[in-house]
């Protein structure tokens, strides 16, 4: 592979606070060097960058594959498609899939199905099937290179079980993802409790089913020493929680969706059900109150949360179609409307996809640093686009974005230097 120079860009590393204009030289798939005067190799490939923006490429912290099981929603090929026109470069997927992924040889074989676009790191599934019964088998899943363990978009239940779970990921050097929803309280429910869904007809999730979960696995995080983030928080209350959880010095972490600091309830409209999420959609305090946590840091990284449904899955009245929304190629330019709305600084959203998701997970990705993986994003911060369902890379178009007018443009996305789109 020749060497790649990227000229006139400009620079953005949130790890080392870099934001200056220069160039950057990629040699054998690692950063060779990057600054204002680098001159060009004999036979490197040159792309001029014309100013637009040059990042580490996104880590993607929480979504989900049709693969295995579900092919009919998305196969792995067509999520990198998704995810390189997006500006991801590694992603972390989520186990409960068909079968779950609960075994190291399955752990092994995700893993190697990314091809050379996309770096994909496997959860391990918490508990068998990921059913909420028994535990995994923790040490062979890390083993085998399992990141972190979660039951995906199931809460893992009994108390009992979270803190066995916490104490044995804490035994390999890992961390358990919890999906904050007290299920009982939560099940059967379609969109945040209160007047809206009571004049919809819809059945209701209280908030509190949030808060509570997150309250009780900050007792078993205090009360085993392990580390629990938890994934796609969406209210005031549980942020407030995590907020003293953090002060308490305890080993708690957490991520939110760009649908729970861009969207509210109403997006669920006259029945929307590309807006039907989980967790729902929240009233316009909680999206307040998760706005106010990505500017004081409560809040660890940004995840795509992407959720692949068909037709199917969504022409169903509302309390019957499935939750969730697709957000690989939108995970960047909708958090950079926090950003032109002068909410977050563009280093530290930036660094909310990348150096800190990668801090978390221990990764030598999400930075600009001489030696480091050459995975890289390209994008204009003000050219503006259409979200538009049927029209987005991949094959899940189920997105709760339809119809948003978005600034924010990928121009390119490159994996160990290697071009992957534009």
């Amino acid at each position: 592979m020749s060497d790649l120079l990227l000229l006139n860009a400009r620079l953005l590393d949130p790890a080392a606070g870099l934001d200056a204009p220069g160039s950057l030289l990629v040699r054998d798939g690692l950063i060779l060097d990057h600054g204002g005067n680098l001159g060009v190799p004999e036979g490197a490939t040159v792309v001029d960058a014309e100013g637009a923006c040059l990042a580490p490429g996104l880590i993607d912290l929480r979504a989900a594959l049709g693969e295995p099981g579900a092919e009919h929603r998305e196969t792995i090929a067509s999520a990198a498609q998704a995810a390189a026109a997006g500006g991801i470069t590694t992603l972390c997927a989520l186990p409960d899939t068909t079968p779950a992924i609960d075994d190291p040889a399955l752990v092994a074989f995700l893993a190697r199905q990314a091809g050379a676009s996309l770096t994909i790191l496997p959860y391990g599934a918490a508990t068998r099937g990921c059913a909420g019964k028994d535990i995994s088998e923790f040490g062979l899943l890390r083993e085998a290179g399992a990141v972190a363990f979660t039951d995906g978009r199931r809460a893992i239940g009994p108390a009992r079980l979270m803190r066995l779970a916490l104490s044995y990921a804490r035994a390999f050097g890992s961390f358990v993802v919890q999906h904050p929803e007290e299920p009982s309280l939560a099940g059967g429910g379609a969109a945040t409790e209160g007047e809206r869904a009571t004049r919809m007809g819809l059945p209701g999730i209280p908030a509190a089913a949030e808060a509570m979960m997150v309250e009780r696995d900050i007792a078993l995080a205090r009360l085993s020493g392990g580390h629990v983030h938890f994934a796609h928080v969406s209210t005031g209350a549980a942020l407030a929680a995590i907020r003293r959880a953090k002060a308490e010095g305890l080993r708690v972490t957490c991520d939110t969706a760009p649908p729970y600091f861009d969207l509210n309830e109403t997006a669920i409209g006259e029945y929307r059900t590309y807006a039907k999420l989980s967790p729902p959609l929240r009233e316009e305090a909680d999206r307040l109150a998760v706005v106010a946590a990505l500017a004081d840091g409560t809040i660890d990284a940004i995840a795509s949360d992407h959720q692949p449904h068909d037709a199917d899955d969504k022409r169903l009245p509302f309390a019957q179609a499935e939750p969730g929304g697709a957000g690989l190629a939108t995970l960047l330019a909708v958090t950079l409307a926090q950003v032109h709305g002068g909410k977050l600084p563009l280093l530290e959203a930036l660094g909310l996809m990348t150096s800190r998701p990668a801090k978390l997970l221990g990764l030598e990705t999400g930075v600009l640093k001489k030696g480091a993986p050459a995975d890289l994003v390209l994008f204009s911060l003000e050219r503006g686009w259409q979200v538009v369902s049927g029209k987005l890379p991949g094959k899940a178009q189920n997105t709760p974005f339809d119809g948003r007018a978005l600034e924010g443009r990928v121009l390119g996305t490159w994996k160990a230097g290697r071009r992957v789109f534009g």
